[in-house]
C-alpha cells in the first residue's frame, strides 16, 4: 500500500475547509460537498472532514485526493461512518476500491473538481490515458459508498 500524504496548508486548513464544512453543516451543498464524519481508530471520537461525494453511474464513492490521509485510514478501520448535509445525516458502509478499478472513477473526479484538487495528482487529468490514471492509483484511496438500512 502507498503511504502518499500531501498535507494540507495552513489557508487549506483554516479558511477553505472550514468555509466549506460551515456552509455544509448549514445544508448548503458546495459542488457535492458533505461533512464526512467517522470514528477514530485509536479514540473512537467523530472525526469530521469536509469531502466531495462523486456519483457515477448511480454509484456512490469518497475519493482522497491527498492521498492516504487520517480518514482514509479511519474508514478502513471503521468500515463506514456519516455523510452530513445540514441536518440529513446518513450513516453509510465503505468499500475500498480496487487500484484497477480506480481509473473511470479518478477521470469522474477530476473531471469534476480538477480546479479545485488537481494539484495533488501529479499532473494527471480528466484527459490523461487509463495507463497515467493506473500509475496513480494507489496513492489515491477510493471508498464505495453504500446507505446503511435502519
Amino acid at each position: 500500500m502507498s503511504t502518499h500524504v500531501q498535507q494540507p496548508g495552513w489557508f487549506t486548513v483554516n479558511v477553505l475547509n472550514r468555509s466549506v464544512a460551515w456552509l455544509t453543516r448549514r445544508g448548503l451543498s458546495v459542488w457535492g460537498s458533505r461533512v464526512l464524519a467517522v470514528r477514530g481508530r485509536k479514540s473512537g471520537q467523530w472525526r469530521t472532514t469536509p469531502v466531495n461525494l462523486l456519483t457515477v453511474d448511480g454509484q456512490r464513492y469518497l475519493v482522497a485526493p491527498r492521498g492516504h490521509v487520517q480518514w482514509t485510514h479511519n474508514m478502513r478501520a471503521a468500515g463506514g461512518g456519516e455523510l452530513r448535509l445540514g441536518r440529513q445525516v446518513e450513516a453509510f458502509t465503505a468499500t475500498e476500491v480496487a487500484d484497477d478499478d480506480k481509473p473511470a472513477l479518478l477521470r469522474a473526479y477530476l473531471k469534476r473538481w480538477k480546479a479545485e484538487v488537481g494539484i495533488f495528482f501529479g499532473g494527471v487529468g480528466p484527459d490523461s490515458s487509463d495507463a497515467e490514471l493506473r500509475r496513480i492509483a494507489a496513492d489515491h484511496p477510493v471508498f464505495r459508498v453504500t446507505a446503511s438500512r435502519p
